[in-house]
C-alpha cells in the first residue's frame, strides 16, 4: 500500500509539476493581497461613512444611510462565483481579458470590497461611545475624528477583519481558478482534477491550508501588537 502511494507520489510530483505549484502558490498569494488591499482602500471609506452617518453619530443622516446599508447588504449577498460571470465585461474592458490572474483581482476585489466596508463599520460601532463624547467635546473635526481617534481605537480590530479577508479571499480565489483565474484553485482543478492526479490536488490543498493559517497566526499577532486595553 504504501508503496503504491510513494510511487504515484513520485510520479505525479515531477520537479515540473512542483514547479508549478510553486508558480500557482505565488499567483495566489499575488491576487489574493492585491484583491485584500483594493477591498481596504475601497471598502474601508465606505464602511467610515456608514458608520458616521448612523443614528447619534457625526453625520447622521437616515437617507444616506439606508442607501449605504443596502449597498453594503446587496454586494455581501451576491455569490462569488455570479459575481464573477456577471463582472466579465468589466473585467475584459479594464484588463483586456477575463482569463489569468491579474484579471482575477477584479472581481475578488469587488466581492471583498463590502465584506469589508461591514467589519469596519462594525468595528468603529464597537468603540466605547463615552471615549466618542469627548473627542466631539474637545471640537475635534469629523476629519479628525476619524484619523485620530476612530481609526486608532479601532486599529487592532480592523487588522483582523483585514486578515480575516485575506482569508476568505484565499477560499474565492480557488474559486476563480475554476474558470481560469489562475492560482492554486486552477492547478488543483485543471490537473488534479481534469488529469486525475490527486497527489497535485492533495498538495494545493495542503498548501492553501498552511496560507491560511500562517496568515492567521500573525495577523492576530499584529493586532494583538496594536491592542492598547
Amino acid at each position: 500500500m504504501w508503496d503504491n502511494i510513494i510511487a504515484g507520489f513520485n510520479q505525479q510530483l515531477t520537479p515540473q509539476v512542483w514547479q508549478l505549484i510553486g508558480a500557482s502558490t505565488f499567483e495566489t498569494i499575488y491576487m489574493t493581497l492585491a484583491a485584500t488591499i483594493f477591498a481596504i482602500v475601497f471598502g474601508m471609506p465606505l464602511g467610515i461613512l456608514t458608520f458616521v452617518t448612523r443614528k447619534g453619530e457625526v453625520l447622521e443622516n437616515a437617507r444616506l444611510n439606508r442607501v449605504l446599508e443596502l449597498l453594503i447588504n446587496i454586494g455581501r449577498s451576491v455569490p462569488f462565483i455570479i459575481l464573477l460571470l456577471v463582472l466579465m465585461p468589466v473585467t475584459r474592458f479594464i484588463v483586456g481579458s477575463t482569463l489569468g490572474t491579474t484579471a482575477s483581482i477584479i472581481p475578488l476585489g469587488m466581492a471583498a470590497m463590502p465584506f469589508f466596508a461591514r467589519l469596519t463599520a462594525n468595528a468603529l460601532g464597537d468603540i466605547p461611545s463615552g471615549l466618542t463624547e469627548t473627542a466631539k467635546a474637545m471640537g475635534t473635526t469629523v476629519w479628525q475624528l476619524v484619523t485620530k481617534f476612530y481609526l486608532p481605537e479601532a486599529l487592532p480590530i480592523l487588522i483582523k477583519a483585514a486578515t480575516l479577508t485575506f482569508v476568505t479571499l484565499i477560499g474565492y480565489s480557488a474559486m476563480a481558478g475554476a474558470v481560469g483565474g489562475g492560482g492554486l484553485g486552477n492547478t488543483a482543478i485543471s490537473y488534479g482534477l481534469h488529469r486525475n492526479m490527486p497527489y497535485v490536488l492533495w498538495a494545493a490543498t495542503i498548501i492553501i491550508v498552511l496560507i491560511v493559517m500562517v496568515c492567521e497566526r500573525y495577523g492576530n499577532k499584529l493586532a494583538d501588537h496594536f491592542d492598547r486595553r
